[in-house]
């Protein structure tokens, strides 16, 4: 797994994605994670800044996290209660925390950062690995967008701004793709591409079984609205099966 979270990315990235920072996107997300952590640990994959992590330990829930990119890290620590949240350095998808959890998770569609189906059946099973009897992962992530390809189409854009445009690239028979960002900015433009692989609900359901865990839920929004053909995005949560 390549590290695309480097120092010049990480020192931006709380501004770039304050939208996803806002109470309105963490309160309900928090709310959700610390109920099914209860009285045990929770383990974040792609723990990052801090932005779900930081909250749900001041909820009282212990937190550790696993994430690739020691700038994003840096940047967690500097925060305030950042110190005392243990994060190991590594891939989440291969890569061991010490203890045992009751939760482990993976939001804002993370889980694509892994750009291979057999590393994302590891994260699947690395999770089940952390987690005790009965307890739960939760992935967040979006429905791949394919509906919105016309036949020959492989783009699709998803945001237009002053300076700034981007959008999402398919490729539907490998499931690879990628966002890509083209800024202008005094008079220099810049492209940057994220690859990603994109993922359908019955295939992670599949990937859990893979691991021994079985799905319980799954909602379209973190404050459990019905998950329909319509959903953009999905909040699935698998349990550990207990033998």
């Amino acid at each position: 797994m390549d590290d695309h979270f480097g120092e010049r990315v990480a020192a931006a990235y709380d501004e770039t994605e304050a939208e996803m920072f806002a109470p309105a996107a963490i309160d309900p997300a928090v709310d959700l994670l610390a109920g099914l952590a209860g009285d045990g640990r929770a383990l974040e994959l792609g723990i990052g800044t801090g932005r779900v992590a930081l909250p749900l330990a001041r909820r009282g829930v212990p937190v550790h996290g696993i994430d690739l990119s020691p700038a994003m890290v840096a940047r967690l620590r500097a925060k305030p209660g950042g110190d005392a949240i243990g994060v190991t350095i590594g891939d989440f998808a291969t890569t061991r925390a010490p203890g045992t959890f009751t939760l482990a998770y993976l939001v804002f569609n993370t889980v694509n950062n892994l750009t291979t189906q057999d590393a994302q059946v590891s994260c699947f099973e690395n999770a089940a690995a952390h987690l005790g009897p009965g307890g739960r992962f939760v992935i967040e992530v979006g429905v791949p967008a394919l509906r919105r390809l016309s036949p020959g189409q492989t783009m699709v854009p998803f945001h237009a701004g002053p300076a700034t445009w981007a959008f999402d690239r398919y490729d539907t028979a490998t499931q690879a793709m990628s966002s890509n960002y083209l800024t202008v900015e005094g008079g220099r433009g810049e492209c940057r591409s994220i690859p990603f692989r994109y993922v359908w609900p019955s295939e992670l359901d599949l990937m859990a079984r893979i691991a021994g865990m079985e799905l319980v839920d799954r909602w379209s929004t973190w404050t459990r609205a019905p998950f329909t053909h319509e959903s953009e995005h999905h909040i699935s949560v698998w349990r550990r099966i207990t033998r």
